[in-house]
Formats: structure tokens, C-alpha cells, sequence
């Protein structure tokens, strides 16, 4: 069986230290926020350039209160993309504000830049690039359109961390920036988490509050917030991880090329990293017309895949009252229909790529 993803090999690689560093926690019993959730932010923050971190529940959460700190509420509109993982869109709704979609471009999978403005209207408040699969969205023009309309840009870096953009890492460009620790992710923790990013003071104020019931001090509540408190354990966890991060991304890099040079003579699409862009494959996706016939093939070679994502956000059923119907953002479409992403993990052998790959180019037609 070729997994995924395999999260028991790396927690084994590094076994001892996250051992010590629970133990450390049970011991302190410090298990909501406390100490090692305070070096962890600060370590974060320096790690991507940004002034402030404030970490949460999980990436949703962060999403909802970079939102929130940015004041976007009923009445609003925030402008993102279709294709990304429900959370983004979700985030936008539980502010109350309506989520204005434009399509992806065709090879990065990330914010079509040039149907950008036509999207915006009196009501826009914020842009939301989502910088998907480990590769950053276009920032630069992003961040002049939002300069030019006034609007606040906060970049959905959940599936991107370390990744790279102009020489900046990502997280540390838009106004505020959010990141999720999903045990999957690049930077995974053992359960939920996810940060919020920021270099304005005031949004890192109102957001510390609103993770912890819109408190300022004990039992004095300025906000209507929630409990969005990151677990002692997950930051000492995360701490322990983001010391190893640059090695697994290395890594992570090289499957991806011997991934790229395997495949380069299929009759596949492999993912692109844009002249300006590091990108850290949190997935190494693929496009295929045949999909369901080669996602069969590899299930019968006990190869496991996964399909990130098959329906966009304006055609599931949970969000058909957006308003938009099939056919409104057609690389979205497309793209979701041929998607399959395969397995690739930092300790994945340079044989097992190969035995992957060797499946897939004898599968397709030529």
C-alpha cells in the first residue's frame, strides 16, 4: 500500500522531541493557550515576516476573525475564487457579508488577477486571494487593485506555509494572512489549529479578543466573541515541527521534480511553480481527462489518491442561494473535473515515485 500521506513516519523521524514537549505541557498544565502557545506565535511571526500572529482553533476560524477584524460584516462583499476548499467561502459567510466569485487561472489554479476589478462594486470591503495547493495567488497586482478601490486584502494561506512569492513569504503581504495546522498540512499539528497573521496592531487586538469570548481582560467582554483558543499541546507541537519545516519543504520540492520529470512525457498536466513563486506542494496535483478510470487503476495497485477539489463552491448544494449556476467560471469547472492529487510526503522514497509514476504513464493513452 502506497498511503497519501504517511503523518506516522514523521512523527517517528521526530518522536522524541514531541514526546518531550507534550510531556512539558502535561506538566505545566497549561492546556489552553499558556506559554508554549505565546512562543509559538512569536516564533511563527518572525518565520513569515509579519509583526503579530495570533493563533486559533483551526484555519476556518482564522478565516472568520481576520474577517471580523477587518470589520466586514452584513451588507459586504469580499471577493474570492470558487475554487478552493469550502472554509474560505464559509468563513465569509459567517460574518454575514456575500462572497463575490471570479474564476482561477487555468495553470496556477489560483485568482484570475484581470477579472479582479470587474468583480468589484460599492459594496466590496475585501479581496481574498487563496494561495492554493502550496503556490501563491499573483499578490502584486492584487495589492494594487486593493490600494486603488480601498479595500483590505487577507490572503487564505491555509495549504501554503513557507511558500514564497517575489522573495516574500506569503502571510507577510496582505493585510492580514491565515494559515491552517490540519494534521495534513506542510506544518500539521496532532489535532485542529490555525494563525492569523498581521502587521496592523489594532487588528491583532481585536482579534485576541475575539478568540477568547471578546474578552480584554477576565470577564469583562468588549466584543461578542468565541472560543477560538488554541490547545496548549498543538503549540508545543507546532514548536516543535517549525524547527524541521525548511528540511520536509526541501524535501517536499524534490518528490515534486522527480514527480514532474517521471511524468513529463504523459499525456498529463503537472503542476506549474510561476517564474515569481516557491512553491512547497502541500499537494502534487495532476490533471487527466480520464480521471475516474486512471483514479480506479491506481486504487487496484493499492496506490491511494485524493481529489482536491471535485465540485466548486457555487455548485455545492450548500451554496447554490450565491446565485451562480454551471458555467459561470469555466476553468474552475474544468479543473475540477480533471484534478487528482497524488501521494507525496517529505519521507517519500525516490522509489516509490517511481513506482507511482510508472503506473500512471502506462495507464494513460498516449
Amino acid at each position: 500500500m502506497i498511503p497519501f500521506i504517511d503523518l506516522k513516519a514523521q512523527y517517528l523521524s521526530i518522536k522524541d522531541e514531541i514526546d518531550d514537549a507534550i510531556k512539558k505541557v502535561l506538566g505545566s498544565c497549561q492546556f489552553v493557550l499558556g506559554e508554549e502557545v505565546l512562543n509559538f506565535e512569536s516564533e511563527f511571526a518572525s518565520e513569515c515576516g509579519s509583526s503579530h500572529a495570533i493563533a486559533v482553533n483551526s484555519g476556518t476560524s482564522a478565516l472568520h476573525l481576520a474577517l471580523l477584524a477587518a470589520d466586514i460584516g452584513p451588507g459586504d462583499e469580499v471577493i474570492t475564487v470558487p475554487y478552493t476548499f469550502v472554509g474560505t467561502i464559509a468563513a465569509i459567510c459567517y460574518t454575514g457579508a456575500h462572497p463575490v466569485l471570479v474564476d482561477i487561472e487555468p495553470r496556477s489554479y489560483t485568482i484570475a488577477v484581470d477579472q479582479i476589478e470587474k468583480a468589484i462594486t460599492y459594496k466590496t470591503k475585501a479581496i481574498l486571494p487563496v494561495h492554493l495547493y502550496g503556490q501563491a495567488a499573483d499578490m502584486d497586482p492584487i495589492m494594487e487593485i486593493a490600494k486603488r478601490h480601498h479595500l483590505v486584502v487577507i490572503e487564505d494561506a491555509c495549504q501554503a506555509f513557507g511558500a514564497e512569492y517575489k522573495g516574500k513569504r506569503v502571510g507577510g503581504i496582505g493585510d492580514l494572512a491565515c494559515f491552517s495546522f490540519y494534521p495534513g498540512k506542510n506544518l500539521g499539528a496532532y489535532g485542529e489549529g490555525g494563525i492569523t497573521l498581521t502587521n496592523n496592531a489594532t487588528y491583532a487586538h481585536t482579534i485576541r479578543m475575539l478568540r477568547q469570548w471578546g474578552q480584554e481582560e477576565r470577564y469583562i467582554h468588549l466584543l461578542k466573541g468565541f472560543n477560538y483558543r488554541m490547545d496548549g499541546i498543538q503549540g508545543a507541537v507546532l514548536r516543535v515541527k517549525l524547527k524541521h519545516i525548511e528540511a520536509w519543504t526541501q524535501a517536499r520540492r524534490r518528490c515534486a521534480q522527480k514527480y514532474n520529470d517521471l511524468l513529463s512525457k504523459a499525456n498529463l498536466i503537472t503542476p506549474i511553480q510561476a517564474a515569481h513563486n516557491r512553491h512547497v506542494y502541500h499537494l502534487y496535483t495532476i490533471r487527466v481527462s480520464n480521471r475516474e478510470s486512471l483514479s480506479k487503476i491506481l486504487k487496484e495497485e493499492n496506490i491511494e489518491t485524493l481529489i482536491h477539489y471535485p465540485i466548486p463552491v457555487h455548485l455545492q448544494p450548500a451554496y447554490l442561494d450565491l446565485g451562480y449556476t454551471a458555467g459561470a467560471f469555466p476553468c474552475s469547472e474544468e479543473v475540477a473535473k480533471q484534478i487528482i492529487s497524488l501521494p507525496l510526503y517529505p519521507e517519500m522514497k525516490d522509489s516509490t515515485i517511481k513506482a507511482v509514476s510508472d503506473i500512471i504513464v502506462k495507464s494513460l493513452p498516449k
